[in-house]
């Protein structure tokens, strides 16, 4: 996903360059075939001595080629006058419609092949996660999803959002999130998880209840602003609510109080320092289902802590004893370096 779309927005960006290349010729054009009226209104005025309204009527008559007869005869300096301004004329405006002309068309068909590659590629997607909404925090969570590969578009109805994404190359599907189509167009039924990031609350519970309606099984993650939308937001079908003022609050006080302890959880969530943290569901008949943790050798062999089980269809326990046994379908929170996390997940899943 990150290189597709680093690509795209680099393909983008070659166009809409090539573009304003373009428009920028047509302002000199549009320029240029002005100073061609104005010097063959001048030029008439001179050479058969007419008035300037009459100059510059004959100047227009004579670019435009409309075949109007002349104010008088011209003598054989405004004849040899009139074939130049003609020369000129024509070519001038031929090449002012012909830039215009493929601007346009570019345009369209840019707008239309871009969008039909856009489409086939969202319909080939699968177990990916949708975000609903573009604004501050959809974006946030868009780039956390491009630093970690992970596949997703974004469902967003304003022009501004929508050029945003268009210009940087996301997946997205134009119109309203708690729309049925929508959701439909953007593959709710094969996805993995709604992120519903949408401003209105109100619409972030229409949208959590039209989604689990849509998929039993998505996983949803919720956005509340204000007290008492985290119940709503849970008996409307949300596996998770998140209040991102509550978490931003949070997170301040801990810096007043706990500066090294935010340091760390920053370093270890985003993945920016040695250690990371991360969750890995236990597969189904993997040889570490039966084991306890001492048994599982999980921190001999990839230098790993469990911090964390949550057990199939149950709680999480924090800190569990080393006597604790693991089972199919079990999700291990771990802290460790971050390649042999990776190592632990990728040979769970050989």
């Amino acid at each position: 996903m990150k290189a597709n779309g680093i690509s795209d927005a680099r393909v983008m960006g070659r166009w809409s360059t090539e573009r304003t290349t373009k428009i920028r010729n047509v302002g000199l054009t549009l320029v240029a075939l002005a100073l061609v009226v104005a010097s063959g209104t001048v030029g008439f005025a001179f050479i058969e001595r007419m008035s300037l309204l009459d100059a510059l009527y004959m100047t227009v008559i004579t670019l435009s080629t409309v075949g109007f007869g002349e104010i008088s005869p011209l003598h054989p300096a405004g004849r040899i006058f009139a074939m130049f301004l003609i020369a000129f004329g024509v070519a001038l405006g031929a090449f002012t419609a012909t830039t215009i002309g493929q601007i346009v068309l570019e345009g369209q068909l840019k707008q239309m092949f871009g969008r039909k590659k856009m489409e086939t590629r969202i319909k080939k997607l699968s177990g990916h996660y949708i975000i609903a909404g573009f604004g501050r925090v959809g974006r946030q969570v868009a780039c956390e999803f491009v630093s970690r590969n992970v596949p997703f578009l974004v469902i967003e109805k304003e022009p501004d959002a929508i050029r945003r994404l268009d210009s940087e190359g996301f997946l997205f599907i134009e119109g309203e999130a708690t729309e049925e189509d929508t959701l439909r167009r953007a593959g709710i039924d094969r996805a993995r998880t709604l992120i519903s990031t949408l401003p209105d609350e109100a619409h972030n519970v229409y949208l959590t209840l039209t989604a689990r309606h849509m998929n039993p099984e998505l996983n949803i993650i919720a956005r509340a602003d204000c007290e008492g939308g985290e119940t709503k937001l849970m008996r409307a079908g949300a596996n998770h609510v998140v209040s991102p003022h509550v978490l931003g609050g949070a997170r301040m006080a801990m810096a007043s109080l706990r500066p090294n302890v935010l340091d760390f959880m920053h370093m270890t969530t985003l993945g920016e320092g040695e250690l990371s943290i991360e969750e890995i569901v236990i597969p189904k008949d993997c040889q570490l289902a039966g084991k306890s943790l001492v048994e599982s050798q999980l921190k001999d062999n990839y230098e790993v802590t469990i911090i964390g089980i949550k057990k199939h269809g149950g709680k999480m326990t924090i800190a569990p004893g080393p006597g604790t046994v693991l089972g199919e379908l079990d999700t291990l929170v771990l802290i460790g370096p971050t390649d042999d996390l990776e190592r632990l997940g990728k040979d769970l899943n050989e």
